[in-house]
């Protein structure tokens, strides 16, 4: 019986896990060509364009290194995208706790007007951004970069956190804010550990929205080794006689970092659910959070003394 009941649900499997390979297999195909046509010529990507290179030589990588001084693009583009990941989440995070905590129609009209971010075209603030960089004499220069990219990913990163935050039970922060804890405090302490999973989340996001510009960084950065991003640098490995794979190989190179951080985070992402989930978290997190608040923040006796028991009435310690 459990036989003819395990084969009965396999079969009603089997669509799904076709689709399934079918769909790892259209994804795993342009990834292999990729690889692969990295260590070829020409002539032989187009002979044989799914075959194994003959050898694994690193020229490609080198040619495509040297050629666009890809070196200078990966630190600017890491430098653009550490500071506006530092920028936004800065922006975002009291933005969205106030935003779940509120009660009145103040928050509902802030969330709206955060929400009217997603419906203005990027290219309808490129000229004003750019007039912009030029009368604050800050064009072609990493820092204003960085503000634009934060500013383009805000909204988004707001409404994310806000819904993370609105599913942490109102009574964590206000036995918090009972035992003397701060809006900082409550935030720092509490709302952070809890909204892990929505913190990576909106960090990944961002990461990949900044790392991948190209059309603003050519605008506000131009084509200059000194402030031009990977991005912009691999384009120029196109002529009338392109080498695909040195092309191929830049594409390889820009794209490590990438996987890197979507592989770190993508378990710190499960790890988060897994573990950080409310229910979960209100066994597991909220008597370990509580108590180091009270000596962390200095403000309280020992929670032991408030939670100790009360001491038996005289007629049940003495029964007599």
């Amino acid at each position: 019986m459990f036989k003819r009941k395990s084969t009965d649900e396999g079969i009603a499997l089997l669509p799904a896990h076709i689709l399934v390979w079918t769909y790892a297999a259209l994804l795993g195909i342009p990834i292999y060509f990729v690889i692969v046509s990295a260590f070829k010529d020409n002539i032989a990507i187009f002979d044989t364009p799914l075959a194994l290179p003959t050898s694994l030589s690193t020229h490609n990588f080198v040619e495509a290194w040297n050629t666009v001084k890809l070196g200078h693009g990966l630190i600017n583009s890491l430098i653009v995208t550490t500071m506006s990941e530092v920028v936004t989440l800065a922006l975002a995070l009291p933005a969205a706790y106030g935003i779940a905590r509120s009660k009145g129609k103040i928050g509902a009209i802030v969330e709206r007007i955060f929400a009217l971010g997603f419906l203005i075209p990027a290219f309808a603030a490129m000229v004003p951004t750019l007039l912009l960089s030029i009368k604050l004499h800050m064009y072609h220069t990493l820092p204003f970069f960085s503000l634009f990219l934060s500013a383009t990913t805000l909204p988004i990163s707001v409404i994310l956190l806000s819904q993370f935050m609105r599913t942490i039970p109102a009574e964590l922060e206000e036995s918090a804010m009972l035992d003397g804890a701060t809006r900082w405090q409550t935030l720092r302490f509490i709302y952070l550990p809890l909204t892990r999973a929505g913190i990576v989340l909106a960090v990944i996001l961002n990461f990949l929205t900044y790392w991948n510009e190209y059309l603003f960084s050519l605008v506000l950065l131009g084509y200059q080794t000194s402030t031009r991003t990977v991005q912009v640098a691999l384009p120029i490995l196109i002529t009338n006689n392109t080498q695909y794979g040195v092309l191929l190989a830049g594409t390889l190179i820009s794209l490590i970092p990438v996987y890197i951080v979507y592989i770190f985070f993508h378990r710190k992402i499960e790890g988060a659910l897994l573990a950080g989930s409310i229910k979960v978290s209100l066994r597991r997190r909220y008597y370990p959070w509580l108590m180091p608040l009270a000596s962390r923040l200095k403000m309280l006796q020992p929670l032991q003394a408030s939670v100790s028991r009360p001491p038996l009435a005289p007629s049940l310690a003495n029964p007599e």
